[in-house]
């Protein structure tokens, strides 16, 4: 089932609401108006029974229905009702009338009432009547006074229709004007729907609110903001594979020379041992390459989900797993890995793998470029996680670039592919951790401090 858009859902919204209440007002309006006209005819009539009863019946004659005549054209206060809509009948006390009023009265009947109201249907069309009884002076006589029941409705229609259609005038007019109001005030989001369907799919600059409603701002706002995202997403994956292509470049370039020279050493052996020895170490150089810079994509695909979904971090068990992974290059270079442990870092809750690739980056560049029985130290306090290798320093002018991506100091003979501390950086900084690099008693030394 096709859902209506919101505009139009606004609109039958309105007009359903203000339909029910004009015809709620309207139903309250009728049964008001037809009490208050009951009330009046009622009392109407008791009126004219009063006038009729106080005249002399005894001596009835022509004059007498002149006078009659006379009374009921000055009841009759503008000359605008309808005849036939009320009528009267004089009884004596045995039930003979004696005396109408040569319309409708001729067809009441007396069934005894002296006084109050009764209801009758009378007539050639049997139409309901309200007729009000009572006494003469004298008490020889009944006088009945009826009115037509149908004439009381169409006066409390015609009463509630004078009044409600000014008011439905003025509704229908409030309805147009919120319907042109509601069409009017949807035209930015129209624009800007038009706006972005035409737009080319490189085009992330922002959308224009300046003359935005306030209501839609914090969306176009928003949606500004995401298209930065996006853009800056965009940016970092171009750079990410424009760097990536570069840094391959390289390493695939020396495995194809290797490759070559590999053929043309024909019978030469000594030739041939050394170049496949330096095409396992190529190879060995892009299989780390490439495991770095997966590292880096799946830690930058992580940070951009904003579901890191964190839990409680046991820094004992990463430590010693680091370490333990650590140990067999660590035991070839005669490199010495010691832990102190005064108190857990402050990080309370993070990502485990993502800390213990950050350790294993640390002592793999550690142990890679300290000199053969260093010392590698890690130090663990509340506020700072510390890893620091000895026999090994870095130029000062240098040291601010060592986290840039593909970074490798001029003269370097190990190895590498100038990611490890880039990818440091980005695990602490996810951490709401700063990494801070320094020289130290002649080693080199990694700070990891909480924010």
């Amino acid at each position: 089932m096709k859902k209506f858009s919101l505009q139009l859902r606004l609109i039958i919204f309105f007009i359903l609401i203000s339909g029910s209440v004009f015809l709620t007002a309207g139903i309250l309006s009728w049964y008001e108006g037809r009490e208050k006209l009951d009330e009046f005819f009622d009392t109407y009539q008791m009126l004219m029974g009063r006038k009729l009863s106080s005249l002399d019946w005894h001596n009835f004659s022509p004059e007498s229905q002149n006078k009659i005549d006379k009374l009921i054209k000055d009841l009759d206060d503008d000359g605008e009702e309808d005849d036939d809509a009320l009528g009267f009948a004089v009884f004596n006390l045995q039930g003979d009338m004696l005396f109408h009023d040569g319309n409708e009265g001729k067809f009441f009947q007396y069934n005894g009432y002296k006084s109050g109201f009764n209801k009758q249907k009378i007539g050639e069309d049997n139409e309901p009547w309200r007729i009000f009884w009572i006494e003469s002076i004298d008490k020889q006589y009944v006088i009945a006074i009826g009115q037509e029941l149908d004439f009381r409705e169409d006066a409390a229609f015609d009463l509630v229709e004078d009044t409600l259609l000014p008011w439905a005038a003025g509704l229908t007019i409030l309805l147009i004007a919120a319907v042109y109001m509601v069409s009017r005030e949807f035209r930015p989001l129209k624009k800007i729907a038009q706006e972005l369907q035409h737009r080319d799919s490189n085009d992330l600059s922002p959308v224009d609110n300046e003359n935005m409603p306030s209501e839609i701002k914090p969306m176009v706002g928003a949606l500004n903001n995401l298209f930065i995202k996006i853009k800056d997403t965009l940016k970092r994956e171009r750079s990410f594979i424009s760097d990536s292509a570069h840094e391959l470049r390289s390493p695939l370039t020396a495995l194809k020379v290797q490759l070559e020279v590999a053929e043309l050493a024909d019978d030469d052996a000594k030739m041939r041992q050394e170049t496949l020895q330096k095409l396992g170490l190529g190879i060995e150089r892009a299989s780390r390459l490439v495991e770095q810079l997966l590292e880096l994509s799946r830690l930058e695909a992580y940070k951009d989900s904003g579901n890191h979904n964190f839990k409680m971090l046991n820094w004992q068990e990463i430590v010693e797993n680091a370490i333990k992974e650590q140990e067999i290059a660590a035991q070839n270079q005669n490199i010495k890995i010691e832990y102190n442990h005064q108190k857990d870092f402050a990080v309370k809750e993070g990502a485990p793998l993502l800390w213990s690739l950050l350790l294993r980056n640390l002592l793999d560049n550690a142990i890679r470029y300290s000199p053969y029985g260093a010392e590698i130290k890690i130090d663990m306090s509340e506020n700072e996680l510390t890893v620091f290798n000895s026999g090994i320093t870095v130029d000062e002018t240098v040291l601010p670039r060592l986290k840039e991506r593909f970074f490798r100091p001029a003269g370097q003979r190990q190895s590498g592919s100038g990611l490890g501390l880039s990818i440091v950086e980005r695990i602490a900084r996810l951490h709401q951790c700063q990494v801070k690099l320094e020289n130290k008693d002649n080693g080199f030394c990694v700070k990891i401090m909480h924010f």
